[in-house]
This record gives structure tokens, sequence and C-alpha cells, in this order.
């Protein structure tokens, strides 16, 4: 009878251990080993070129710090954090620190859309409007009137469509950072850029006052770096009945193991936040908030609880988490034993879908949610045509090669005259120590 319990329960055990195997989430085979420079065709001694750089930039003022992620062939070949991240340097900034990527939310956002896409929710040349109502009969903006904001607007000549939404293509402006005609009129309707956004606030709210607003030209004429992202994301929310986050968390973040990414930081992370500074008079320091004429943003916003999901600009993460969503995208979609999207998905994304059109001020074309560098392009810096990029406000920036096999990621808490400087200047030590 002892024997008969005693194999009994042993049996019982098993079958509850196959059925919580069943139904746990899927282990993730991480996919970054960390391998010598020379193993995947890069050079160790030059690779200490971006050292030498780096340690320059912090010396001479134009940066606090700064961490750098080169992934050549799917394996790390130099990860390393440069300088401080407190006044009195004796914080040193780490690889592991959580930085505010801002427009870096959109290639996620642009994914998210594109997973419900693959499911049949949608077409890509549906109005927007078959979706958010208050999209329908958009106007564009005729006559305005600087001094007081007010305009006039005549019909648009087409519906909005998710496709020009994901390319910025739509005429929807930028609020606080967009042209003086967006600025003003989003500005007198309380529609905001996404950051910082007081607790309680919505994102279906703003969005359906945005809606209302006159469009800055008729869709599909020119691009347009608006908010069309930030409408993606409440289209998510829609189209998912889940609230931005937890789409994220739930159809993204989760599945690819990307642990350190959020809207809103938990306590337990948020000592893990990287200051924000600013250069001012020759000096770098650590700034609280940021004051641009009726724009204040509070650098501590991530650390702070919140119910706003700016899909344009909300997310804060780690180098490491976005070079997994990187790599999925370099991967054709997938990532260690996770299938997000078919590789012919990405490669819609990541190719030209603007067609004759230009991305504003460059020979660059766009895709969904990333520039795309033309062979035309190509020849303003060594990134090889197809290469897909985006950054953000506070000085993220990342870029992925495809024929190079490799993506790369510096990321900056910083502000000041000089940050375009260093992005010049990185991109071409990053490529010189290709050696192959």
């Amino acid at each position: 009878m002892k024997r008969k319990l005693t194999a009994y329960i042993s049996i019982l055990i098993f079958s509850i251990g196959i059925a919580a195997a069943q139904t746990s989430a899927p282990v993730i085979v991480k996919t970054f080993p960390t391998v010598s420079p020379e193993s995947v065709g890069l050079s160790s001694e030059r690779l200490k070129r971006i050292d030498e750089n780096a340690n320059a930039w912090i010396a001479d003022g134009r940066l606090n710090g700064c961490v750098a992620l080169i992934i050549r062939n799917g394996k790390i070949a130099y990860h390393k954090a440069f300088g401080y991240n407190d006044d009195a340097k004796k914080e040193p900034l780490r690889t592991d620190n959580i930085f505010r990527i801002a427009s870096q939310t959109k290639a996620i956002t642009s994914v998210a859309v594109m997973i419900l896409y693959e499911e049949g929710k949608f077409l890509l040349d549906d109005p927007i409007s078959k979706y958010i109502p208050e999209f329908a009969k958009p106007t564009v903006l005729d006559k305005f009137n600087e001094a007081d904001s007010s305009y006039t607007t005549v019909p648009a000549k087409s519906e909005i469509t998710i496709r020009q939404l994901l390319t910025h293509t739509s005429g929807i402006g930028y609020a606080q950072i967009g042209s003086k005609e967006a600025n003003g009129i989003y500005a007198k309707n309380n529609v905001t850029a996404g950051i910082g956004i007081e607790n309680g606030r919505l994102l279906a709210t703003d969005i359906k006052k945005l809606a209302k607003l006159p469009l800055m030209h008729n869709p599909g004429e020119k691009f347009t770096y608006g908010l069309n992202t930030d409408v993606l994301g409440y289209f998510v929310e829609v189209m998912s009945g889940m609230t931005l986050d937890q789409f994220f968390s739930k159809r993204i973040f989760q599945p690819l193991g990307m642990n350190d990414t959020y809207f809103y930081l938990p306590s337990s992370k948020s000592k893990r936040m990287a200051r924000l500074f600013a250069e001012k008079d020759g000096k770098v320091s650590v700034i609280e908030k940021e004051e641009n004429g009726s724009w204040t943003i509070n650098a501590n916003y991530p650390t702070s609880p919140g119910t706003y999901f700016s899909g344009g600009g909300g997310l804060s993460s780690t180098i490491y988490d976005y070079a997994i969503l990187l790599q999925m995208l370099l991967n054709g979609g997938a990532y260690g034993n996770t299938r997000l999207l078919s590789h012919n998905t990405v490669r819609l994304m990541t190719m030209n879908q603007i067609g004759d059109l230009f991305q504003t001020g460059t020979e660059n074309k766009f895709g969904f949610g990333f520039s795309i560098i033309t062979e035309n392009g190509s020849r303003l810096s060594p990134s090889r045509a197809g290469t897909f990029a985006w950054g953000g406000l506070f000085s993220t920036s990342y870029w992925v090669d495809p024929k190079e096999d490799m993506l790369v990621i510096i990321y900056r808490q910083m502000w000041g005259p000089h940050i375009t400087d260093t992005d010049r200047a990185f991109k071409p030590l990053v490529y010189q120590a290709i050696n192959d």
C-alpha cells in the first residue's frame, strides 16, 4: 500500500510539472553571447578609437557619459559605458542604466501595429476613421494667424490611412516640437507631444481632440514628422482592448524577454534611471526639468506614476533590451525561440514606403517607423543602403545595417550644442573597426 501511494504521488507531481510547463511563459533563448571582436570581423585595436573619443568628449565637456553597443552576427562585440551619472562624478554610468528613449518608442508601436496586421485585424490602406470615427472628414489648414493661433481650413482631399500614419505622411504635425502652425494650434487645444504628462490623463482623450484639428497638408502629399505614432498607439488600444502598456508587455516585452522597458518604472528599478544632463556655457550639469517656451519637461517623469502611454515617445529602456528588439527585426521577425513577425512583414517595415517623397531635409526614405538609407544617401556616411535607423529626443540613437549583419546603439541623456557632433563622429568610428 505504501509503495502504491508513493508511486501515485510521484505520478501526480510529474503530471503537475507537465501541466505547469505547458501553461507557463515560453523560455526565452537569448542570442547575445559576448565574443572577441575578431571572431565577428571587427578589430579590437581599432575599436579602442571609440574609447579614446568617448573619453575625449567627456573630458572636454561635450558629454557627461554614454553607453555604446555593437552586435554583429548576433553576438556582442562591444558593450561599454563611459563617464558619470552625477555632477560630482562619483557615480559611473553603467551599461544597465535605464534611459529615456523617447521617439525610439515609435519602432515598438509600429511592431505592435504590424502584429495586429498579421492577425487580419485591418488593411494598411484602411482609413483610420474606420476604427477611430473622430478622424472622419478631416480638414487641412488654409490660413494661420500667428498672433492668436486662429486658423481657417478647407476639406482634405482624402481620408488618412493607417499606412500614412506609419510613414508620417498623414499631414498630422507635432505638438511642441513641430512647425509654428502645429505648435500654436495644438497648444491652444492642449494637445502635447506625449512626454511627461500628468498622472490621470489618457491617450484616448488627446487623440480624439487631435482628430478634429486641421492637418498641415493633404494626406499623402508630404513627409511631416508628427503625432502619427501616438495615434497608432491609441489604434492598438482600440483594436486589442488593452491599454498600450498592457499590449506591449503581453505581446512584445514578455515574449522577447525585454525585462527593463517601461512607460513608468517600478520603484524597484527607479535607481537605475540615468540622470538627464545639459551642456550650458561650456559646462555639463544635471537638470531636473527643461523649459522650452510653454513646454516644461520634468526629468523624473519615468519614475513617477502615470496613465498616459505615448506610442510616439513614452518609453524608457536599457541598451540591451532595445538591442533585443532590433535583433528580432534583423533576424526577420524572430528572436531566440519566439517569432513575433513574419520576415515579409519586417521587409515591409524596413523598405521605402513613401515613394518619391523624401524624409524632411535628407536624401533618405521612410518605412514603418524607421528612416531608410537610400543608395544615394549612403554616400553621406559609412552606412550602407538599406540601413534602417532612428533615435530619441534625449540623445539616444541606433541603426541596423543588414548588409553588415550589424546593429549599433549609443545612449546618452543629454541636451547641448555638441551632441550632434558626437553622433557624426561615432558612426565612422564603428565602421572603421570592420576588419573582414
